[in-house]
């Protein structure tokens, strides 16, 4: 009598020749090993990235999105979408940025490269759009930037915060354009 307890335990819920009883095995081990694989892989690209990148960038690289304001010369203030890209390196100590910004009647592309020292930041950028081109030069600490952004008849100041997946950039111009405030999303 026992051993037809056992067999009827074993056989609970599957038909004798029903393909879905034979399948289920199968199928649980193959979830169960892809599971361990995507874990596996998740844990190995995060531990690496956190532990090759302790730099004032590491945490901003990816790709970002998201939308805000600009005020142009006569005051007015547009709604504008962005779309940034990080490139880190050098340990997180060396930053290649990439931000184009574009409303109905403006459009602005940024590009620049920077290295830290400490707190210390400094590098080169671009505004492609306008032919625009020169130094950054400020200070960095706890996810916060605050540079100056140089060129013949220009300055600005660039105030830039990213806490987790959340950044905002601020920018505030003597000419050109008055400023822009932009909220970004690492996509």
């Amino acid at each position: 009598m026992e051993h037809l307890r056992e067999y009827r335990a074993a056989a609970d819920g599957k038909r004798r020749g029903s393909k879905a009883g034979q399948k289920a095995p199968a199928l649980a081990f193959a979830r169960r090993l892809i599971f361990a694989v995507a874990t596996l892989l998740v844990a190995s690209v995060w531990g690496s990235a956190s532990h090759a990148q302790s730099g004032p960038f590491a945490g901003m690289a990816g790709n970002w999105s998201g939308a805000g304001t600009v005020t142009l010369d006569d005051g007015s203030t547009e709604r504008i979408r962005c779309r940034a890209s990080y490139a880190v390196g050098a340990g997180g100590n060396g930053l290649q940025q990439t931000l184009t910004c574009a409303s109905d009647s403006y459009k602005f592309n940024l590009t620049s490269n920077v290295m830290a020292q400490g707190s210390a930041v400094s590098g080169t950028w671009s505004e492609t759009s306008r032919n625009l081109n020169g130094n950054l030069e400020g200070r960095s600490g706890g996810g916060n930037f605050q540079v100056v952004a140089t060129a013949p008849g220009f300055s600005a100041h660039l105030s830039l915060t990213t806490r987790g997946n959340k950044q905002s950039v601020v920018i505030k111009a003597e000419n050109q354009f008055r400023g822009a405030s932009i909220s970004l999303s690492r996509s």
